[in-house]
């Protein structure tokens, strides 16, 4: 790790590898050491749950508020702090709509 003389902020990587530049103040030097430089693979978006995904859901006892069906799928995301009860959601298994229940 190399620091800008100028300014102190931690100089970041070039593209070549071999120079550094500040983010803050604009100033590029030679790095001392190589640098490895990796490249991330984009992720790929997220497909809608089809209907093999559905199959490995478990299925719970909740009134769907739209149909009134007694059946829904059900999974549970810490969508809060910490230290807040986890978010309970749950998505009807005869019209598909979804919902969430804070506890």
């Amino acid at each position: 790790m190399e620091f800008c003389p100028s300014c102190g902020a931690l100089m970041l990587p070039g593209k070549s590898g071999m120079t550094v530049s500040c983010p803050n103040c604009g100033k590029r030097a030679k790095s001392d050491s190589a640098v490895i430089i990796e490249k991330l693979a984009k992720s790929k978006k997220l497909k809608k749950v089809g209907k093999e995904v559905k199959d490995t859901m478990p299925i719970g006892e909740a009134e769907c508020p739209k149909c009134e069906n007694k059946e829904a799928y059900f999974w549970m995301e810490q969508t809060r702090g910490a230290d807040e009860p986890e978010t309970q959601f749950y998505r009807c298994t005869k019209c598909a709509n979804t919902w969430r229940v804070y506890t």
